[in-house]
């Protein structure tokens, strides 16, 4: 959780931050306090920041970052960014975009599709996270949010689902569900430090797990 609260803190401070220097950036980069941010297809731009607003990169696009506190994330078929980070929102990459860093949320849910690729990770605390045949070079991890792998997905770390240590009735909360769908991999460990309901396919492979027994299911999706 140490990563993610600093990373709530960081955008909090750009909340601030920005409210006093909106309009003063580079002619690449994009400032704003309040609105959305649109990048056309095929068009460079440095940074992206904006405190109440979502954020989307057009077919083809090429950003570094891009941060908001308020709003959703979207890189569509083929664009890339450096990272993609927010509070409240979700973040999604469409078929064949590419983020080079991490990809983080605090609430909202994670989407690759198919083709995308993070080459750091994906981290979030609430939300599904959902990945097509996508590629993510590091780790996932969440503390609330469901998983769903593949089919055909390839995760070079492994998956971590932490405990909450902030609800008093985390118990009585539904386990979240992990499904590692047929022809994904996931090469590193898969640690649970809460209850979850893991669903392994006969077709994937996965490496060592931890506070959990997977169920094995054949087919396209677990019967349960």
């Amino acid at each position: 959780m140490t990563h993610l609260r600093a990373c709530a803190t960081a955008l909090a401070v750009l909340a601030l931050a920005l409210a006093g220097t909106a309009g003063a950036h580079d002619s690449d980069d994009t400032t704003m306090v309040t609105g959305s941010i649109n990048v056309a297809p095929g068009e460079h731009r440095g940074d992206l920041k904006t405190v109440n607003g979502s954020i989307r990169v057009g077919h083809g696009a090429a950003v570094a970052n891009a941060h908001t506190v308020n709003g959703s994330i979207t890189l569509e078929s083929q664009a890339t960014a450096v990272e993609a980070k927010t509070v409240n929102g979700s973040v999604q990459l469409e078929d064949g975009a590419r983020v080079s860093g991490r990809i983080v949320t605090v609430n909202g849910s994670l989407t690759l599709d198919r083709g995308a690729e993070v080459t750091e990770g994906l981290t979030n605390v609430n939300g599904a996270i959902r990945l097509g045949a996508a590629h993510v070079g590091g780790d996932i991890t969440t503390v609330n949010g469901g998983m769903d792998i593949g089919p055909d997905a390839h995760v070079d770390g492994g998956i971590l689902v932490r405990k909450n240590h902030h609800s008093d009735d985390s118990d009585s909360q539904e386990p979240p569900r992990i499904v590692i769908g047929p022809g994904s991999v996931v090469k590193g460990t898969l640690k649970f430090e809460r209850e979850v309901k893991l669903y392994v396919s006969d077709r994937a492979t996965i490496g060592p797990v931890e506070g959990a027994t997977p169920i094995k299911f054949s087919g396209d999706r677990p019967h349960e």
